[in-house]
């Protein structure tokens, strides 16, 4: 999943990348979403929870998960990384096949990749260690969820030309969407999306029974989504990859993302957006905006040559998995660490002491990447 894994190399007919020959507009626009999560969420939200303006206010809400059914832009982040693994998948996939790498060979990478962020998520999830069956939470965790949507999408790739696989991931989404809505199972009226009642919450309860402790989630059925996302991400790349000059790859993923978000958007009025179920529509709809934030990075940075202020989301992009791990299992040390510093402005700031310490601990944070980064050291998978 890191970039350093990636492989991520320019065709001939894309433009200048920077030196080291990778599509920097993917580093960086990995490193913009990541950001969100390594600490400037907290400052935003505390910001917003200590202020009258009714701006900050509605911003802070943007940075808070929809319970159930709707979108705010924290909602997208996680679709929008999952959709990034998707888009490397052809650079990396013709690198390896092209350095002579048998297809045998990949798909063993392919399986041990995906079991190592299983064991990634269950280690920040806190149930790495338990010992009783009973109580061990191996149901849900972001990076199980990548690992689905990578494996699904990687196998598809590998076997199937275009066409096929775009009427593949369009079967994925219409078949999760019927299940969803037209099988009964007890417990679940038909057509009603309701959380603990719903098809894919019966199938996962079925299979794995009371497994799921901390995080209950219907992600057996939802492999088909995630892997619809990832697909997503992977006809960028393979568009990416093309021999189409640059504008009309603009084009194209500008009308990809138009073309998504409409539909999407006109799906939810049937079947919801919902994130905590991965649906139809909120996989098309999260995938408009990733191809309309794609496009937007990829002209600035790669096609116009802006780089400079990318530097920082860089360092969070290149070593993505250390900084997720990171600040997952450490954020609360570098709050820590932070408040030895920040803890005598407690007088003079009042409630804006939480943001101020959530900025440091953050831009601590960001220090270690750095140091990381010079150093070329990242947690690759």
């Amino acid at each position: 999943m890191t970039t350093a894994d990636s492989g991520m190399r320019a065709v001939a007919a894309a433009p200048a990348t920077a030196a080291s020959g990778r599509l920097v507009a993917l580093d960086a626009l990995r490193g913009w979403d990541m950001f969100w999560i390594i600490g400037a969420d907290r400052v935003i939200r505390a910001v917003a929870k200590n202020s009258d303006s009714q701006f900050l206010a509605s911003l802070g809400t943007q940075f808070e998960h929809v319970e159930w059914e709707g979108l705010r832009f924290y909602d997208l982040i996680f679709p929008l990384f999952l959709f990034m693994i998707g888009v490397s998948i052809p650079f990396a996939f013709a690198r390896r096949l092209g350095g002579g790498e048998s297809k045998k060979a990949l798909y063993k990478h392919i399986f041990a990749r995906a079991a190592v962020m299983v064991f990634f998520g269950m280690l920040i999830t806190g149930n790495l260690l338990r010992y009783s069956y009973s109580n061990l939470d191996i149901s849900y965790s972001v990076l199980q969820v990548l690992a689905l949507g990578y494996v699904v999408a990687s196998v598809l790739y590998m076997n199937l030309a275009l066409r096929p696989q775009i009427l593949v991931t369009a079967g994925m989404l219409v078949l999760f969407w019927a299940l969803m809505t037209f099988i009964p199972v007890p417990g679940h009226v038909v057509g009603v999306y309701a959380p603990g009642a719903n098809f894919g919450d019966w199938l996962n309860h079925l299979i794995l029974g009371n497994w799921q402790v901390k995080y209950p989630n219907s992600w057996i059925l939802n492999t088909l989504t995630y892997g619809a996302t990832a697909m997503m991400g992977v006809f960028a790349g393979t568009l990416l990859r093309s021999s189409l000059d640059t504008r009309k790859r603009l084009l194209w993923l500008g009308a990809l993302g138009a073309g998504c978000l409409i539909a999407g958007y006109l799906w939810s009025l049937q079947f919801p957006i919902i994130k905590r179920r991965w649906t139809s529509s909120y996989v098309l709809v999260a995938a408009g905006w990733s191809y309309w934030l794609l496009a937007a990075f990829y002209w600035v940075v790669d096609v116009k040559g802006y780089r400079k202020w990318t530097f920082p989301f860089v360092v969070v992009g290149m070593n993505s998995i250390g900084a997720y791990m990171g600040w997952g299992l450490f954020s609360g040390a570098f709050r820590r660490a932070a408040e030895v510093f920040t803890n005598g402005l407690r007088p003079y700031v009042g409630g804006w002491y939480d943001a101020a310490t959530w900025a440091l601990a953050a831009g601590m944070f960001w220090l270690v990447l750095y140091y990381m980064y010079r150093n070329r050291t990242f947690l690759r998978i």
